[in-house]
């Protein structure tokens, strides 16, 4: 067993004040405190989480440049564990990103921006946000680290092997997931299921999937935030309601799925790479 064998993780399956940036900015203090009096380390937050999804040219109004007070509040609430949390980003000005600020110690550590804006169904994202073009990877605590991809990300397998190469411990997958918004056919209850579990299992690589629960306008976001183990076990799942769930990891675990489906070992990326050579 490994001496930093353990870690406690959770998802905070909460709504959005549509547009309301202070007042979700509260009911994130209010989750980290929670989080904080459960020993949890890692614990991730919806996408958009501090302002709402459907914002369309309301982009403008919420967001934030990284020097905002509200995240650095944030920041400092979190003290030892660390957070992701949703947000629009003002990099320069008439420059937005779908962006997740990854918060420890009292700092901004790292910032993902949304590198696959879906517009297709009832999304629109290419619209109103820049495309990100960086992969993110933190560390936690000694023998623990994550990467970050949001929602749309993770249905670009080829991102998720890009994400995963560098061997993080944890996969964070801060979603906005509505009933019915792909097509009246395409289940997001059930899909994003068989695509966490598959990440999961295929890498050896647990996964921290944080949804959204209620209304926004016509929508509905459905729940059914996860913590998956590394063998595509589900260790935690939230109910049909505002939930923190936790779960507790173990390296030890991850090591042996690792080791039986050696994903990482055998990759073969400069194969990958010449196979993919011409192809835009």
């Amino acid at each position: 067993m490994h001496y930093q064998d353990k870690l406690q993780v959770a998802a905070a399956q909460i709504n959005a004040s549509f547009g309301n940036v202070d007042a979700n900015l509260e009911r994130h203090l209010e989750v980290i405190t929670d989080a904080i009096d459960r020993n949890v380390e890692l614990l991730v937050f919806p996408e958009l989480s501090l302002t709402g999804y459907g914002l369309g040219s309301r982009v403008m109004q919420v967001a934030m440049p990284l020097e905002d007070e509200r995240l650095a509040a944030l920041a400092r609430a979190c003290g030892e564990m660390q957070a992701v949390v949703g947000f629009v980003e003002e990099a320069s000005p008439g420059e937005y990103y779908n962006a997740l600020a990854i918060l420890q110690h009292g700092e901004i550590l790292a910032v993902h921006r949304k590198l696959n804006l879906p517009t297709y169904g009832g999304l629109e994202e290419g619209k109103w946000f820049t495309h990100g073009n960086e992969l993110t990877r933190t560390e936690i605590r000694p023998g623990w680290s994550s990467t970050q991809l949001i929602c749309a990300d993770l249905w670009n397998p080829a991102l998720v092997h890009a994400a995963l190469l560098p061997r993080p411990t944890v996969l964070c997958a801060p979603i906005n997931s509505a009933s019915g918004i792909v097509s009246e056919d395409f289940s997001n209850e059930q899909n994003w299921l068989l695509n966490v579990r598959f990440y999961a299992m295929t890498y050896g690589t647990p996964v921290i999937m944080a949804n959204r629960y209620g209304p926004e306008g016509q929508s509905h976001f459905w729940g059914g935030s996860r913590v998956v183990g590394p063998r595509g076990e589900v260790l935690a799942e939230a109910e049909d309601r505002e939930q923190l769930i936790t779960a507790t990891l173990s390296r030890t675990a991850i090591a042996k799925a690792r080791f039986e489906l050696p994903t990482h070992r055998d990759a073969d990326t400069p194969l990958i790479r010449e196979l993919m050579a011409g192809y835009r």
